[in-house]
Protein backbone atom coordinates (compact mmCIF):
# COMPACT_ATOMS: atom_id res chain seq x y z
CA UNK A 1 0.00 0.00 0.00
CA UNK A 2 1.33 3.43 -0.89
CA UNK A 3 1.70 6.07 1.76
CA UNK A 4 2.13 9.81 2.07
CA UNK A 5 5.64 10.77 1.08
CA UNK A 6 5.90 14.34 2.26
CA UNK A 7 8.49 14.69 4.99
CA UNK A 8 7.11 15.32 8.49
CA UNK A 9 7.52 18.59 10.32
CA UNK A 10 7.25 16.78 13.66
CA UNK A 11 9.62 13.92 14.45
CA UNK A 12 9.50 12.35 17.91
CA UNK A 13 12.86 12.24 19.58
CA UNK A 14 14.23 10.10 22.40
CA UNK A 15 13.52 11.32 25.93
CA UNK A 16 17.21 11.86 26.44
CA UNK A 17 17.25 14.65 23.86
CA UNK A 18 15.48 16.92 26.35
CA UNK A 19 17.27 18.51 29.27
CA UNK A 20 16.37 17.39 32.77
CA UNK A 21 14.89 20.83 33.40
CA UNK A 22 12.66 20.63 30.34
CA UNK A 23 11.48 17.13 31.22
CA UNK A 24 10.66 18.31 34.74
CA UNK A 25 8.73 21.28 33.35
CA UNK A 26 6.65 19.05 31.08
CA UNK A 27 6.12 16.54 33.89
CA UNK A 28 4.76 19.35 36.02
CA UNK A 29 2.37 20.48 33.31
CA UNK A 30 0.95 16.98 32.86
CA UNK A 31 0.68 16.36 36.59
CA UNK A 32 -1.07 19.68 37.06
CA UNK A 33 -3.82 18.63 34.67
CA UNK A 34 -5.16 16.15 37.25
CA UNK A 35 -6.72 19.02 39.21
CA UNK A 36 -8.32 20.32 36.03
CA UNK A 37 -9.73 16.87 35.28
CA UNK A 38 -11.36 16.83 38.71
CA UNK A 39 -12.90 20.24 38.03
CA UNK A 40 -14.20 19.04 34.67
CA UNK A 41 -15.70 15.90 36.20
CA UNK A 42 -17.53 17.98 38.80
CA UNK A 43 -18.84 20.51 36.29
CA UNK A 44 -22.47 19.85 35.25
CA UNK A 45 -23.53 20.34 31.65
CA UNK A 46 -25.22 23.65 32.40
CA UNK A 47 -21.95 25.01 33.77
CA UNK A 48 -20.07 23.68 30.76
CA UNK A 49 -22.45 25.61 28.51
CA UNK A 50 -21.69 28.78 30.47
CA UNK A 51 -17.95 28.09 30.22
CA UNK A 52 -18.13 27.63 26.45
CA UNK A 53 -20.01 30.93 26.27
CA UNK A 54 -17.08 32.56 28.10
CA UNK A 55 -14.66 30.99 25.65
CA UNK A 56 -16.80 32.24 22.77
CA UNK A 57 -16.45 35.78 24.14
CA UNK A 58 -12.69 35.48 24.65
CA UNK A 59 -12.18 34.05 21.14
CA UNK A 60 -14.16 36.97 19.71
CA UNK A 61 -12.03 39.44 21.68
CA UNK A 62 -8.81 37.81 20.47
CA UNK A 63 -9.89 37.44 16.83
CA UNK A 64 -7.94 40.43 15.50
CA UNK A 65 -4.71 39.32 17.17
CA UNK A 66 -5.37 35.74 16.03
CA UNK A 67 -5.57 36.80 12.38
CA UNK A 68 -2.64 39.19 12.71
CA UNK A 69 -0.53 36.31 14.06
CA UNK A 70 -1.58 34.10 11.16
CA UNK A 71 -0.71 36.85 8.67
CA UNK A 72 2.79 37.09 10.17
CA UNK A 73 3.27 33.32 10.34
CA UNK A 74 2.29 32.89 6.71
CA UNK A 75 4.07 35.99 5.38
CA UNK A 76 0.83 37.39 3.94
CA UNK A 77 0.29 40.95 2.81
CA UNK A 78 -2.12 42.28 5.45
CA UNK A 79 -4.13 44.07 2.75
CA UNK A 80 -4.48 41.00 0.50
CA UNK A 81 -7.91 39.46 -0.13
CA UNK A 82 -6.26 36.16 0.87
CA UNK A 83 -6.38 37.33 4.49
CA UNK A 84 -10.04 36.37 4.27
CA UNK A 85 -8.87 32.76 4.48
CA UNK A 86 -7.40 33.46 7.91
CA UNK A 87 -10.62 35.02 9.22
CA UNK A 88 -12.85 32.25 7.89
CA UNK A 89 -10.68 29.21 8.68
CA UNK A 90 -9.48 30.65 11.99
CA UNK A 91 -11.66 32.51 14.50
CA UNK A 92 -14.85 32.36 12.40
CA UNK A 93 -15.20 28.59 12.32
CA UNK A 94 -14.01 28.34 15.94
CA UNK A 95 -16.77 30.73 17.02
CA UNK A 96 -19.42 28.81 15.08
CA UNK A 97 -18.20 25.55 16.62
CA UNK A 98 -18.48 27.00 20.12
CA UNK A 99 -22.07 28.06 19.42
CA UNK A 100 -22.95 24.64 18.04
CA UNK A 101 -21.38 22.82 21.00
CA UNK A 102 -23.32 25.04 23.41
CA UNK A 103 -26.51 24.06 21.60
CA UNK A 104 -25.73 20.34 21.90
CA UNK A 105 -24.78 20.52 25.57
CA UNK A 106 -27.86 22.61 26.36
CA UNK A 107 -30.05 19.93 24.77
CA UNK A 108 -28.36 17.21 26.82
CA UNK A 109 -28.66 19.26 30.00
CA UNK A 110 -32.42 19.46 29.36
CA UNK A 111 -32.61 15.70 28.96
CA UNK A 112 -32.91 15.79 25.18
CA UNK A 113 -30.82 14.50 22.28
CA UNK A 114 -28.58 17.01 20.45
CA UNK A 115 -30.51 16.00 17.31
CA UNK A 116 -33.90 15.78 18.97
CA UNK A 117 -35.48 18.40 16.73
CA UNK A 118 -33.92 17.25 13.47
CA UNK A 119 -35.69 15.28 10.76
CA UNK A 120 -33.43 12.36 9.96
CA UNK A 121 -33.19 11.16 6.38
CA UNK A 122 -31.99 8.11 4.52
CA UNK A 123 -29.04 7.58 2.20
CA UNK A 124 -28.23 4.69 -0.16
CA UNK A 125 -27.73 1.34 1.48
CA UNK A 126 -30.28 2.02 4.19
CA UNK A 127 -28.00 4.50 5.92
CA UNK A 128 -29.42 7.16 8.24
CA UNK A 129 -28.47 10.74 7.34
CA UNK A 130 -28.41 13.65 9.78
CA UNK A 131 -28.72 17.23 8.47
CA UNK A 132 -25.77 19.35 9.56
CA UNK A 133 -26.05 22.43 7.31
CA UNK A 134 -27.97 24.69 7.45
CA UNK A 135 -28.62 24.42 11.17
CA UNK A 136 -30.46 27.74 11.60
CA UNK A 137 -32.02 30.59 9.63
CA UNK A 138 -28.75 32.54 9.58
CA UNK A 139 -26.83 29.69 7.91
CA UNK A 140 -29.70 29.17 5.48
CA UNK A 141 -29.21 32.72 4.22
CA UNK A 142 -25.43 33.05 4.54
CA UNK A 143 -24.78 29.78 2.69
CA UNK A 144 -27.90 29.66 0.56
CA UNK A 145 -27.78 26.64 -1.70
CA UNK A 146 -25.23 24.75 0.40
CA UNK A 147 -26.16 21.71 2.49
CA UNK A 148 -24.30 19.07 4.47
CA UNK A 149 -25.48 15.75 5.84
CA UNK A 150 -23.68 13.28 8.07
CA UNK A 151 -24.15 9.70 6.94
CA UNK A 152 -24.18 7.08 9.67
CA UNK A 153 -22.66 3.64 9.13
CA UNK A 154 -24.99 1.02 7.65
CA UNK A 155 -27.05 -0.99 10.11
CA UNK A 156 -27.63 1.79 12.67
CA UNK A 157 -31.30 2.73 13.14
CA UNK A 158 -32.72 6.23 13.52
CA UNK A 159 -33.63 5.47 17.12
CA UNK A 160 -30.05 4.43 17.82
CA UNK A 161 -28.68 7.55 16.15
CA UNK A 162 -30.82 9.73 18.41
CA UNK A 163 -30.12 7.82 21.60
CA UNK A 164 -26.35 7.56 21.05
CA UNK A 165 -25.85 11.25 20.18
CA UNK A 166 -23.94 13.04 22.90
CA UNK A 167 -20.89 10.76 23.22
CA UNK A 168 -18.95 11.52 26.41
CA UNK A 169 -21.17 14.46 27.27
CA UNK A 170 -23.94 11.99 28.09
CA UNK A 171 -21.92 11.00 31.19
CA UNK A 172 -20.06 14.20 32.09
CA UNK A 173 -18.64 13.00 35.40
CA UNK A 174 -16.94 10.04 33.70
CA UNK A 175 -13.74 11.73 32.54
CA UNK A 176 -10.99 10.12 30.47
CA UNK A 177 -7.72 11.52 31.76
CA UNK A 178 -5.33 13.89 30.02
CA UNK A 179 -5.25 14.01 26.24
CA UNK A 180 -2.36 15.26 24.12
CA UNK A 181 -3.25 17.17 20.97
CA UNK A 182 -0.38 17.50 18.51
CA UNK A 183 -1.54 20.54 16.59
CA UNK A 184 -1.46 21.07 12.86
CA UNK A 185 0.86 23.65 11.32
CA UNK A 186 -1.35 24.98 8.54
CA UNK A 187 -4.95 25.99 9.38
CA UNK A 188 -5.14 27.95 12.62
CA UNK A 189 -8.48 26.60 13.85
CA UNK A 190 -7.48 22.92 13.64
CA UNK A 191 -5.75 22.69 17.02
CA UNK A 192 -8.44 24.71 18.88
CA UNK A 193 -11.23 22.61 17.35
CA UNK A 194 -9.39 19.40 18.27
CA UNK A 195 -9.04 20.66 21.85
CA UNK A 196 -12.75 21.43 22.10
CA UNK A 197 -13.67 18.00 20.76
CA UNK A 198 -11.40 16.26 23.26
CA UNK A 199 -12.99 18.20 26.11
CA UNK A 200 -16.64 17.90 25.12
CA UNK A 201 -16.92 14.62 23.21
CA UNK A 202 -14.37 12.58 25.16
CA UNK A 203 -14.26 14.27 28.58
CA UNK A 204 -10.49 14.68 28.42
CA UNK A 205 -8.58 17.70 29.62
CA UNK A 206 -5.88 18.64 27.13
CA UNK A 207 -2.24 19.46 26.71
CA UNK A 208 -1.92 21.15 23.31
CA UNK A 209 1.49 21.01 21.65
CA UNK A 210 1.63 23.66 18.93
CA UNK A 211 3.27 22.93 15.61
CA UNK A 212 6.34 25.23 15.39
CA UNK A 213 5.04 26.85 12.19
CA UNK A 214 2.25 28.45 14.24
CA UNK A 215 4.17 29.38 17.40
CA UNK A 216 3.49 32.98 16.39
CA UNK A 217 -0.12 32.45 17.49
CA UNK A 218 0.67 31.43 21.07
CA UNK A 219 -0.28 34.80 22.65
CA UNK A 220 -3.57 34.92 20.72
CA UNK A 221 -4.40 31.33 21.63
CA UNK A 222 -3.63 31.97 25.29
CA UNK A 223 -5.96 34.95 25.31
CA UNK A 224 -8.68 33.21 23.30
CA UNK A 225 -8.75 30.14 25.53
CA UNK A 226 -7.93 31.79 28.85
CA UNK A 227 -11.15 30.50 30.51
CA UNK A 228 -10.04 26.91 29.85
CA UNK A 229 -6.42 27.56 30.80
CA UNK A 230 -7.37 29.30 34.05
CA UNK A 231 -9.39 26.27 35.17
CA UNK A 232 -6.61 23.84 34.35
CA UNK A 233 -8.57 22.25 31.52
CA UNK A 234 -6.02 23.22 28.88
CA UNK A 235 -2.29 23.79 28.81
CA UNK A 236 -0.49 25.00 25.68
CA UNK A 237 3.18 24.17 25.09
CA UNK A 238 5.61 24.95 22.30
CA UNK A 239 8.80 23.29 21.15
CA UNK A 240 10.14 20.90 18.58
CA UNK A 241 9.68 17.22 17.90
CA UNK A 242 11.54 16.34 21.10
CA UNK A 243 8.79 17.97 23.17
CA UNK A 244 6.01 16.28 21.24
CA UNK A 245 7.78 12.93 21.35
CA UNK A 246 8.34 13.14 25.09
CA UNK A 247 4.70 14.03 25.77
CA UNK A 248 3.37 11.32 23.44
CA UNK A 249 5.25 8.70 25.49
CA UNK A 250 4.41 10.28 28.85
CA UNK A 251 2.81 7.99 31.44
CA UNK A 252 0.38 10.77 32.41
CA UNK A 253 -1.10 11.04 28.90
CA UNK A 254 -4.13 8.80 28.32
CA UNK A 255 -4.73 9.57 24.65
CA UNK A 256 -2.97 11.23 21.72
CA UNK A 257 -4.62 13.01 18.78
CA UNK A 258 -2.54 14.23 15.85
CA UNK A 259 -3.28 16.25 12.75
CA UNK A 260 -0.45 15.94 10.25
CA UNK A 261 1.01 13.48 7.78
CA UNK A 262 0.92 9.69 7.80
CA UNK A 263 4.72 9.76 7.97
CA UNK A 264 4.59 11.74 11.21
CA UNK A 265 1.93 9.43 12.62
CA UNK A 266 4.05 6.38 11.85
CA UNK A 267 7.13 7.91 13.49
CA UNK A 268 5.13 8.37 16.68
CA UNK A 269 3.48 4.96 16.58
CA UNK A 270 6.29 2.75 15.23
CA UNK A 271 9.49 4.78 15.55
CA UNK A 272 12.06 4.84 12.73
CA UNK A 273 14.53 2.65 10.91
CA UNK A 274 14.83 -1.10 11.19
CA UNK A 275 13.32 -1.08 14.68
CA UNK A 276 10.12 0.41 13.26
CA UNK A 277 9.93 -2.22 10.54
CA UNK A 278 10.34 -4.99 13.11
CA UNK A 279 7.71 -3.50 15.40
CA UNK A 280 5.26 -3.16 12.54
CA UNK A 281 5.86 -6.75 11.44
CA UNK A 282 5.32 -7.97 15.00
CA UNK A 283 2.30 -5.71 15.57
CA UNK A 284 3.90 -4.17 18.67
CA UNK A 285 3.78 -0.35 18.39
CA UNK A 286 6.32 1.85 20.14
CA UNK A 287 3.39 3.99 21.31
CA UNK A 288 1.20 2.09 23.76
CA UNK A 289 -1.18 5.03 24.34
CA UNK A 290 -4.35 5.07 22.17
CA UNK A 291 -4.08 7.49 19.25
CA UNK A 292 -6.52 9.05 16.80
CA UNK A 293 -5.53 11.05 13.77
CA UNK A 294 -6.42 13.22 10.78
CA UNK A 295 -3.71 12.85 8.16
CA UNK A 296 -4.67 14.13 4.75
CA UNK A 297 -3.98 12.32 1.51
CA UNK A 298 -4.38 12.82 -2.25
CA UNK A 299 -7.83 14.30 -2.74
CA UNK A 300 -9.46 13.72 -6.14
CA UNK A 301 -11.70 16.11 -8.07
CA UNK A 302 -13.97 14.05 -10.31
CA UNK A 303 -15.36 16.12 -13.20
CA UNK A 304 -18.48 14.50 -14.63
CA UNK A 305 -18.69 15.40 -18.35
CA UNK A 306 -21.58 17.57 -19.46
CA UNK A 307 -22.46 20.42 -21.78
CA UNK A 308 -20.81 23.39 -20.06
CA UNK A 309 -20.87 27.02 -21.11
CA UNK A 310 -17.68 29.07 -21.31
CA UNK A 311 -18.66 30.70 -18.01
CA UNK A 312 -19.06 27.25 -16.45
CA UNK A 313 -15.60 26.20 -17.62
CA UNK A 314 -14.02 29.36 -16.22
CA UNK A 315 -15.87 29.25 -12.88
CA UNK A 316 -15.25 25.57 -12.20
CA UNK A 317 -11.58 25.97 -13.15
CA UNK A 318 -11.35 28.71 -10.50
CA UNK A 319 -13.15 26.32 -8.13
CA UNK A 320 -10.50 23.66 -8.75
CA UNK A 321 -7.69 26.22 -8.38
CA UNK A 322 -9.17 27.20 -5.01
CA UNK A 323 -9.22 23.59 -3.87
CA UNK A 324 -5.52 23.34 -4.71
CA UNK A 325 -4.25 26.82 -3.77
CA UNK A 326 -6.25 27.78 -0.68
CA UNK A 327 -3.77 28.50 2.13
CA UNK A 328 -1.01 28.39 -0.47
CA UNK A 329 -1.65 24.71 -1.21
CA UNK A 330 -0.85 23.57 2.32
CA UNK A 331 -4.10 21.85 3.26
CA UNK A 332 -4.69 18.22 4.12
CA UNK A 333 -7.92 18.47 2.12
CA UNK A 334 -6.46 20.29 -0.89
CA UNK A 335 -7.68 18.86 -4.19
CA UNK A 336 -4.62 17.44 -5.91
CA UNK A 337 -5.70 15.37 -8.93
CA UNK A 338 -8.49 16.18 -11.41
CA UNK A 339 -10.13 13.10 -12.97
CA UNK A 340 -11.51 13.85 -16.45
CA UNK A 341 -13.38 11.78 -19.00
CA UNK A 342 -11.15 10.86 -21.93
CA UNK A 343 -14.29 11.10 -24.11
CA UNK A 344 -15.55 14.53 -22.96
CA UNK A 345 -15.61 16.89 -25.96
CA UNK A 346 -14.77 19.83 -23.67
CA UNK A 347 -11.90 18.06 -21.96
CA UNK A 348 -9.11 20.10 -23.56
CA UNK A 349 -11.02 23.36 -23.10
CA UNK A 350 -11.32 22.67 -19.39
CA UNK A 351 -7.66 21.75 -19.07
CA UNK A 352 -6.76 25.07 -20.68
CA UNK A 353 -8.98 26.93 -18.19
CA UNK A 354 -7.29 25.03 -15.34
CA UNK A 355 -3.92 26.25 -16.57
CA UNK A 356 -5.21 29.82 -16.68
CA UNK A 357 -6.80 29.65 -13.22
CA UNK A 358 -3.68 28.15 -11.65
CA UNK A 359 -1.49 30.72 -13.38
CA UNK A 360 -3.58 33.81 -12.59
CA UNK A 361 -4.55 33.08 -8.97
CA UNK A 362 -3.10 35.71 -6.59
CA UNK A 363 0.55 35.25 -5.77
CA UNK A 364 1.85 34.57 -2.27
CA UNK A 365 5.00 33.35 -0.60
CA UNK A 366 5.68 29.64 -0.25
CA UNK A 367 5.50 29.85 3.53
CA UNK A 368 5.24 26.19 4.57
CA UNK A 369 8.58 24.43 5.23
CA UNK A 370 10.11 22.46 2.34
CA UNK A 371 7.38 23.39 -0.11
CA UNK A 372 9.92 24.09 -2.83
CA UNK A 373 11.50 20.66 -2.35
CA UNK A 374 8.16 18.94 -2.86
CA UNK A 375 7.38 20.96 -5.99
CA UNK A 376 10.85 20.10 -7.31
CA UNK A 377 10.23 16.42 -6.62
CA UNK A 378 7.02 16.55 -8.64
CA UNK A 379 8.81 18.36 -11.46
CA UNK A 380 11.50 15.66 -11.49
CA UNK A 381 8.84 12.96 -11.78
CA UNK A 382 7.08 14.83 -14.61
CA UNK A 383 9.61 16.52 -16.87
CA UNK A 384 6.85 18.02 -19.05
CA UNK A 385 5.04 19.64 -16.10
CA UNK A 386 4.36 23.37 -16.44
CA UNK A 387 5.59 25.99 -14.00
CA UNK A 388 2.79 28.48 -13.37
CA UNK A 389 2.03 31.50 -11.21
CA UNK A 390 3.78 34.83 -10.69
CA UNK A 391 7.02 33.21 -9.55
CA UNK A 392 6.67 29.83 -11.26
CA UNK A 393 6.16 28.15 -7.91
CA UNK A 394 3.04 26.23 -8.96
CA UNK A 395 3.21 23.04 -10.96
CA UNK A 396 0.61 21.76 -13.41
CA UNK A 397 1.02 18.06 -14.16
CA UNK A 398 -0.88 16.77 -17.18
CA UNK A 399 -0.56 13.04 -16.53
CA UNK A 400 -3.33 11.94 -18.89
CA UNK A 401 -0.93 10.09 -21.18
CA UNK A 402 1.90 9.57 -18.70
CA UNK A 403 3.37 6.23 -17.66
CA UNK A 404 4.04 7.88 -14.29
CA UNK A 405 0.42 8.85 -13.56
CA UNK A 406 0.53 6.79 -10.36
CA UNK A 407 3.12 9.13 -8.81
CA UNK A 408 0.76 12.10 -8.51
CA UNK A 409 -2.07 9.89 -7.25
CA UNK A 410 0.00 8.28 -4.50
CA UNK A 411 2.16 11.18 -3.30
CA UNK A 412 0.63 13.86 -1.09
CA UNK A 413 2.69 16.85 -2.20
CA UNK A 414 1.30 19.35 0.35
CA UNK A 415 2.32 22.15 -1.99
CA UNK A 416 0.86 23.90 -5.07
CA UNK A 417 0.97 20.86 -7.38
CA UNK A 418 -2.14 20.00 -9.43
CA UNK A 419 -2.38 16.88 -11.58
CA UNK A 420 -4.83 15.73 -14.26
CA UNK A 421 -5.61 12.11 -15.14
CA UNK A 422 -8.20 10.37 -17.33
CA UNK A 423 -10.89 7.74 -16.88
CA UNK A 424 -12.89 6.20 -19.74
CA UNK A 425 -16.53 6.68 -20.70
CA UNK A 426 -19.22 9.28 -20.25
CA UNK A 427 -22.25 9.52 -17.98
CA UNK A 428 -22.66 6.69 -15.49
CA UNK A 429 -19.91 4.64 -17.11
CA UNK A 430 -17.39 7.40 -16.49
CA UNK A 431 -18.63 8.11 -12.97
CA UNK A 432 -18.38 4.46 -11.96
CA UNK A 433 -14.91 4.16 -13.50
CA UNK A 434 -13.76 7.33 -11.73
CA UNK A 435 -15.04 6.08 -8.37
CA UNK A 436 -13.22 2.78 -8.85
CA UNK A 437 -10.04 4.65 -9.82
CA UNK A 438 -9.92 6.95 -6.81
CA UNK A 439 -11.00 4.26 -4.35
CA UNK A 440 -8.29 1.84 -5.47
CA UNK A 441 -5.41 3.92 -6.83
CA UNK A 442 -5.36 7.15 -4.79
CA UNK A 443 -3.69 7.29 -1.39
CA UNK A 444 -5.83 8.52 1.50
CA UNK A 445 -9.55 8.75 2.19
CA UNK A 446 -10.06 12.18 3.78
CA UNK A 447 -12.04 13.90 1.03
CA UNK A 448 -13.22 13.62 -2.57
CA UNK A 449 -14.82 16.28 -4.75
CA UNK A 450 -17.33 15.80 -7.58
CA UNK A 451 -18.29 18.49 -10.11
CA UNK A 452 -21.48 17.87 -12.09
CA UNK A 453 -23.84 20.23 -13.88
CA UNK A 454 -27.56 20.13 -12.96
CA UNK A 455 -28.73 18.61 -16.25
CA UNK A 456 -26.24 15.77 -16.07
CA UNK A 457 -27.03 15.23 -12.39
CA UNK A 458 -30.73 14.90 -13.21
CA UNK A 459 -30.04 12.48 -16.07
CA UNK A 460 -27.91 10.25 -13.85
CA UNK A 461 -30.70 9.98 -11.27
CA UNK A 462 -30.24 7.32 -8.62
CA UNK A 463 -27.05 6.08 -10.23
CA UNK A 464 -25.33 9.26 -9.09
CA UNK A 465 -26.28 8.74 -5.45
CA UNK A 466 -25.21 5.11 -5.62
CA UNK A 467 -21.81 6.22 -6.93
CA UNK A 468 -21.46 8.72 -4.08
CA UNK A 469 -22.24 5.91 -1.63
CA UNK A 470 -19.39 3.88 -3.15
CA UNK A 471 -16.84 6.67 -2.67
CA UNK A 472 -14.76 5.62 0.34
CA UNK A 473 -13.98 9.09 1.66
CA UNK A 474 -14.73 10.78 4.98
CA UNK A 475 -16.11 13.90 3.29
CA UNK A 476 -17.56 14.06 -0.21
CA UNK A 477 -18.17 17.46 -1.77
CA UNK A 478 -20.64 17.72 -4.65
CA UNK A 479 -20.18 21.07 -6.43
CA UNK A 480 -18.68 22.29 -3.17
CA UNK A 481 -15.11 21.93 -2.00
CA UNK A 482 -14.83 19.43 0.84
CA UNK A 483 -13.30 22.28 2.84
CA UNK A 484 -16.89 23.44 3.39
CA UNK A 485 -17.32 20.27 5.44
CA UNK A 486 -14.35 21.34 7.56
CA UNK A 487 -15.98 24.73 8.15
CA UNK A 488 -19.36 23.21 9.10
CA UNK A 489 -19.41 22.82 12.88
CA UNK A 490 -22.12 20.16 12.95
CA UNK A 491 -20.42 18.02 10.31
CA UNK A 492 -18.06 15.21 11.25
CA UNK A 493 -14.50 15.50 9.94
CA UNK A 494 -12.08 12.65 9.44
CA UNK A 495 -11.04 9.76 7.23
CA UNK A 496 -13.36 7.07 5.95
CA UNK A 497 -13.64 4.48 8.74
CA UNK A 498 -11.69 1.25 8.74
CA UNK A 499 -8.01 2.25 8.83
CA UNK A 500 -5.54 0.67 11.24
CA UNK A 501 -2.33 1.75 12.93
CA UNK A 502 -0.40 -0.38 10.45
CA UNK A 503 -2.12 1.16 7.42
CA UNK A 504 -3.38 4.48 8.70
CA UNK A 505 -4.00 6.25 5.35
CA UNK A 506 -5.91 9.45 6.28
CA UNK A 507 -6.34 8.62 9.93
CA UNK A 508 -8.55 7.07 12.56
CA UNK A 509 -11.57 8.71 14.21
CA UNK A 510 -13.42 11.99 13.65
CA UNK A 511 -13.36 15.51 15.09
CA UNK A 512 -15.56 18.65 14.91
CA UNK A 513 -18.90 16.77 14.97
CA UNK A 514 -20.66 19.32 17.19
CA UNK A 515 -23.84 17.20 17.12
CA UNK A 516 -21.76 14.59 18.97
CA UNK A 517 -22.91 11.77 16.70
CA UNK A 518 -21.76 8.20 17.14
CA UNK A 519 -21.13 5.68 14.34
CA UNK A 520 -20.25 8.31 11.74
CA UNK A 521 -19.31 7.11 8.27
CA UNK A 522 -18.95 10.31 6.25
CA UNK A 523 -20.16 13.84 5.57
CA UNK A 524 -21.72 14.74 2.21
CA UNK A 525 -21.64 18.44 1.25
CA UNK A 526 -23.60 19.84 -1.69
CA UNK A 527 -23.44 23.25 -3.33
CA UNK A 528 -24.64 25.06 -6.43
CA UNK A 529 -22.88 24.36 -9.72
CA UNK A 530 -23.11 28.02 -10.66
CA UNK A 531 -22.97 31.21 -8.56
CA UNK A 532 -25.93 33.57 -8.39
CA UNK A 533 -27.38 34.96 -10.66
CA UNK A 534 -26.32 32.26 -13.16
CA UNK A 535 -27.59 29.64 -10.73
CA UNK A 536 -31.11 31.01 -11.11
CA UNK A 537 -30.85 30.93 -14.90
CA UNK A 538 -29.83 27.28 -14.61
CA UNK A 539 -32.81 26.50 -12.38
CA UNK A 540 -30.80 26.00 -9.22
CA UNK A 541 -32.38 27.39 -6.07
CA UNK A 542 -29.23 29.05 -4.75
CA UNK A 543 -28.60 32.71 -4.03
CA UNK A 544 -24.92 32.39 -3.11
CA UNK A 545 -22.43 34.43 -5.16
CA UNK A 546 -18.83 33.34 -5.68
CA UNK A 547 -17.89 31.98 -2.22
CA UNK A 548 -15.49 34.07 -0.13
CA UNK A 549 -13.11 31.11 0.22
CA UNK A 550 -12.35 31.21 -3.53
CA UNK A 551 -8.77 32.39 -4.06
CA UNK A 552 -10.14 34.66 -6.79
CA UNK A 553 -12.69 36.35 -4.48
CA UNK A 554 -11.66 40.00 -4.47
CA UNK A 555 -13.63 40.97 -1.35
CA UNK A 556 -12.67 37.95 0.75
CA UNK A 557 -10.74 39.88 3.40
CA UNK A 558 -13.67 42.13 4.19
CA UNK A 559 -16.23 39.34 3.95
CA UNK A 560 -14.21 37.07 6.24
CA UNK A 561 -13.86 39.77 8.86
CA UNK A 562 -17.57 40.60 8.71
CA UNK A 563 -18.49 36.92 9.03
CA UNK A 564 -16.28 36.65 12.12
CA UNK A 565 -17.90 39.71 13.68
CA UNK A 566 -21.26 38.13 12.93
CA UNK A 567 -20.29 34.79 14.53
CA UNK A 568 -19.15 36.71 17.61
CA UNK A 569 -22.63 38.21 18.01
CA UNK A 570 -25.17 36.98 15.43
CA UNK A 571 -27.66 39.61 14.39
CA UNK A 572 -30.01 40.15 11.44
CA UNK A 573 -28.74 43.73 11.28
CA UNK A 574 -25.27 42.51 10.27
CA UNK A 575 -26.39 40.50 7.26
CA UNK A 576 -26.73 43.34 4.69
CA UNK A 577 -23.05 44.32 5.00
CA UNK A 578 -21.99 40.70 4.67
CA UNK A 579 -24.10 40.21 1.55
CA UNK A 580 -22.88 43.49 0.10
CA UNK A 581 -19.26 42.44 0.52
CA UNK A 582 -19.84 38.88 -0.69
CA UNK A 583 -21.48 40.03 -3.91
CA UNK A 584 -18.41 42.14 -4.70
CA UNK A 585 -16.27 38.97 -4.85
Amino acid sequence: MTTHSNAPIFAPAPKGDLSAEERARLDGIVAGMEEGESRWAAMPLSARVELLAEVHSSVAAAADDWVAGAVRAKALDASSPLVGEEWISGPYCTLTALLALQHSLSALAAGNSPIGGKKLGTAPGGRVSVPALPSNHFEHLLLHGFTADVWIRPGVSKAQVRSHAGLGARTPSDTSGVGLVLGAGNITSIAPLDVLYELVAHNRVVVLKLNPTLDELLPAYEAAFAPLIDLGLLAIVVGGGDVGGYLAQHDGISHVHITGSAATHDLIVWGSGQDAAERRAAGTPLLETPITSELGGVSPIIVVPGDWSKADLVYQAQHVATQRLHNGGYNCIAGQVVVLSSEWPQRDDFVEQLRIAMDQAPGREAWYPRSGERVAAAAAAYVDAERLGPDGGRLFVDARDSDAASVVTTTEYFSPVLGVVDAPGTGQVFLDAAVDLVNHDFVGTLGANVLVDPSTLKALGGGFEDAIARLEYGTVGINAWTGVGFLTANAAWGAFPGHTLADVQSGIGVVHNALLLADVERTVVRGPFRPFPRSAAGREFALSPKPPWFVSARSARTTGKLLTRFAANPSWAKLPRIFGSAFRA
